[in-house]
């Protein structure tokens, strides 16, 4: 299984949303997952987090996102609040799941 879990929730009117997901692809999050997710996390309003071990870093910046160095097996949790947070969580979560297009 790749997707391992979601939390949905309206604080202060914000919509939050919070998902679990799984690094499948063979070589991780490298430059181009990396740079892809950063460009998709972009489209979005809403403020997008993504969290590995404690370690929390912003998911519109590829550079932020490649300090993570999560391998193949890595879980990951993204965050997002803001109006279309259910729709970027989903829309990062779907990526992830795709192998980043490279398998």
């Amino acid at each position: 299984m790749l997707f391992l879990s979601t939390v949905n929730y309206i604080s202060f009117g914000k919509q939050m949303t919070e998902k679990q997901v799984k690094i499948v692809n063979r070589l991780g999050l490298h430059v181009r997952p990396a740079t892809a997710f950063a460009q998709i996390a972009g489209k979005y309003k809403s403020n997008i987090l993504v969290i590995k071990d404690g370690q929390t870093i912003n998911a519109k910046s590829s550079i932020e996102l490649l300090t993570l160095a999560a391998i193949e097996g890595t879980v990951l949790t993204i965050k997002a609040d803001g109006d279309d947070a259910e729709e970027a969580a989903n829309a990062l979560v779907k990526l992830v799941e795709s192998k980043f297009g490279e398998e």
